[in-house]
Formats: structure tokens, sequence, C-alpha cells
């Protein structure tokens, strides 16, 4: 069908005033008196809709005028500029088909519904406006991350989602498997052996790091973790970077170069759905994140965060002390009561942090680091990776760890290892920071948590 998209509309108003043009989209609301009807239709190109006018005489006048939310038509007639009324142009409309009807039991009907409900029509969702906003957000976010690291010269790598390593060695892994339920010979599965879906892209990047210098994965990630807070998921997006010849701060540079570059892509390519998420959702979501976008951020070691935190224990829930993993509630004390900006932590205890991490020469720490944003808290975890094979089986023999997983990920460090970083960063949680949703279920299309996988 030939017609003209509502964002180029939009972007070129002008081009079009007094053509006669044709639209396609659903119809957002529908008011009419006895002369005269005004349809709201938005086609998922644009946040905002365009006003369809139409007349009576019109042909199916009657008909029209009685169209409810959701229905589907094409509107034939003259693009009209308006700079004197309430919205810059309009539809006068010739001629509207309905193309698919919708009746009255449609979900989105007027009345507005609650995260909770919408949750439960996640087929139909994406039709609401906040989930317009989320979603479009969500596609310019997947642009941005793409773009930044192609500029900067990073290989694109499709890391596997069946596994037979387990790269965060917590356990927390989905097996895959064609046997019947109760069986667990393994050596008779497809495989041959246990294979899992996978947790993180990572190690298999490091590989192709060692080649390329420069690489990232971006793709789908799995944890069999049974929590139903509102920050977790069972499949969720990771963004994995791994580079070459890059110690701790260079890893840290790329990580806040890569958030500042989303925010100011989503910025600049969705003002309406920002706005419209600002005055909705977060109140506070512009300002946060142009705050984010222009500040440097702060480093400092975990020694010294556990320094800066102590004094304020009587105000934590979960009290802190040399050794500790730090809970949300401290590092959101540090970035928006001590330090009122994003902040990198660094140096963690060995003990805390995954098997791969490097070691300090302390013994007692190794080079990790998190990113800690105002509102939210870590958003990105990683570290410099060990390059010593012989620090690296110790760590892996101390943990329990079966090294016959993980022959790949040693030869990196027999043939040719070199001091190598990388982080990883939760799509999902990216998103939620940037549009202020406070449910992870609510920025996945399709969410898969605990308990749940209706559709």
């Amino acid at each position: 069908m030939k017609h003209t998209d509502i964002k180029e509309l939009f972007d070129n108003e002008k081009d079009f005033g007094g053509k006669d043009i044709t639209i396609c989209g659903w119809v957002k609301s529908n008011r009419s008196s006895r002369n005269v009807g005004f349809l709201s239709v938005g086609d998922g190109t644009y946040f905002s809709p365009l006003q369809v006018v139409y007349e009576e005489g019109m042909e199916d006048y009657e008909s029209i005028s009685k169209l409810l939310s959701g229905a589907a038509v094409s509107c034939e007639g003259i693009f009209t500029l308006t700079p004197d009324g309430r919205q810059p142009f309009e539809l006068s409309a010739k001629k509207i088909n309905v193309l698919g009807e919708c009746d009255n039991t449609y979900p989105l009907q007027k009345k507005r519904h609650t995260f909770e409900y919408l949750r439960t029509i996640s087929h139909l969702r994406p039709r609401a406006n906040t989930f317009q906003a989320v979603f479009r957000i969500r596609s310019l976010t997947a642009m941005a991350i793409h773009e930044y690291f192609q500029n900067l010269g990073f290989v694109y790598v499709h890391t596997p989602i069946i596994t037979g390593s387990d790269a965060e060695g917590a356990g927390e892994m989905f097996s895959v498997t064609t046997l019947p339920a109760g069986e667990a010979d393994y050596a008779n599965d497809f495989f041959g052996h246990h294979v899992s879906l996978t947790v993180s892209g990572q190690l298999y990047g490091e590989t192709y790091a060692t080649a390329f210098k420069k690489i990232y994965t971006f793709g789908p990630t799995f944890r069999a973790e049974n929590s139903n807070t509102a920050r977790h998921a069972a499949e969720f997006w990771m963004i994995e970077p791994e580079i070459a010849f890059a110690d701790l701060a260079d890893d840290m540079d790329y990580a806040e170069g890569m958030i500042k570059y989303i925010i100011d892509y989503v910025m600049k390519n969705a003002p309406a759905e920002l706005e419209f998420l600002n005055e909705r959702i977060d109140t506070g979501l512009l300002e946060r994140l142009n705050h984010v976008k222009s500040s440097d951020f702060e480093r400092i070691t975990y020694t010294k965060a556990v320094e800066l935190l102590t004094p304020h224990s009587d105000e934590f829930k979960y009290k802190l002390s040399w050794g500790v993993e730090l809970q949300t509630e401290h590092e959101r004390y540090l970035t928006e009561r001590i330090f009122k900006k994003p902040v990198f932590v660094t140096d963690y205890p060995m003990d805390v942090k995954a098997f791969y991490m490097k070691q300090n020469p302390d013994g007692k720490t190794v080079a990790a680091v998190d990113c800690l944003v105002p509102g939210v808290g870590e958003i990105i975890g990683g570290s410099q990776r060990e390059d010593d094979l012989d620090k690296l089986l110790a760590r892996m023999n101390t943990l329990g760890m079966d090294i016959s997983e993980y022959e790949y990920y040693l030869d990196l460090r027999r043939f040719g290892t070199v001091p190598h970083s990388g982080f990883g960063l939760g799509f999902e949680r990216i998103l939620m920071y940037l549009t202020g949703m406070s449910n992870i279920r609510d920025v996945i299309p399709f969410p898969r948590t605990a308990g749940s996988c209706e559709l």
C-alpha cells in the first residue's frame, strides 16, 4: 500500500503542505459531533499521533464516527498546515478506509491500566504510550551501543548461547537437553555432555580480543536465579567489550565514554519520548541524564569507599565492613550524597569477585571495577583480566573449578598472553536508567522471570 509515514510528516511538514497524501495507522482516539469528527491516528513511526479531521458528507461518516480505539485505518486527504491552531498541521480527510475493526473488548480503550496488568497482555502493550516510548528508546539504545564501539574500531562478535562452561562460576545456569525428564545420562544427550544457556559471553569474547584487539558482544544471556525483584530477569541482554593491551584505567575510560554516548544519542533521537517519560514516569529523569552526561566520573578504591561510608553506618540497613560486598544503598549513598555524580569503585576484595579478575600485588584485592550511577547504583561491572597462567590456575583450584572445562581459556594465557580488560553492561539496566522505569519487566518486550513464561 502506497502511503506516507507519520514521522516523515513531522520531520518535513512544510514539504507536504497542501498536498494529497495517504497515511495508515491505528486509531488512538475518536471524537465526533453531528458535523465533524477528529481521529487521532498513530502508525508507530513517531511518538505523537496525527490528527485526522473528517466531516459530515464524507462517505461512511456515520460508521467512521463510531470507530473505537485500536481500529486500523487508511486515511486519504489534504495535508493542511495550521500554524495558528493547537497543532501545527492536520489531515483533512476525503476518504477513510477501515482496514481492521476493533470492538469494545480491546483492552487498551480509554481507561488507564497498571503496569502489572499490561504485563499480562505483553502482545498488546507496545501500543500504549508508555511502552511506545520505552521500546523506541530500547531500539535507539542498541543502535547507540553499536555506533559507539564501531566508531572506535571494535569488532562485533556473536558468542554462543549454548555453552559447556560457567563464565561466572556461580552455577545458576539453565540446562539444555533433549533427554526425557529425570534422565541425566548426558553421554547420551545431543551434545554428548552437559551444556547450559550462557550467563555471559565474556570468556568467548576474550578469545577474539586476542586476535582483533578490540571486540564487543551484544546478545541474550540467561540466569536461573530464583529471584522476583524488580531488577532481575531470567533472560536479559548483555554488552561485553574486551580490549587487549588495556589496563583497568583504560577499561573505565571506555565505560564512561559509552554511558555518555548512549545518553547523548537517545536525548538527540527521542526527545518527545523522554519528555513524556519525564512528565509521566520520573520527573527527575531529564535532569539526571543531563547531569550524568556532563559529569566527570569519580574514581575511588573499594577501601576508600568503605572508609567514606563507615561514619554513616547508622543510616544503612546492611552494615558495612571491609570484605563485604557493597549493597545498593551504599552505592547510591556514594553517588547521591557524597559525590553527587557517577562513581567508579575499584580494587575489590578478591573473595567477593570472579575467578578471572587480575590479582593485585597486595594479595587481597583484584583489579575489579563497578560503575555506580545516581538513582540506581551499580550499572556496569568490569575488571582487568588475570593474564598470569599460574595465578589463574591457582585461583581456579582454590575455588574447586573443573579445569578441563576451561582449557581453551587457559590457552589464551599460554599463547601470547597480554594485559587485557573488559566490562559488562546489562542492557535492561541501562534502559531502566534511560526511561525511569522501575521494573525490569517493563523494558523487556516479553519478560521471562521466575514462574513466568506465558507468551
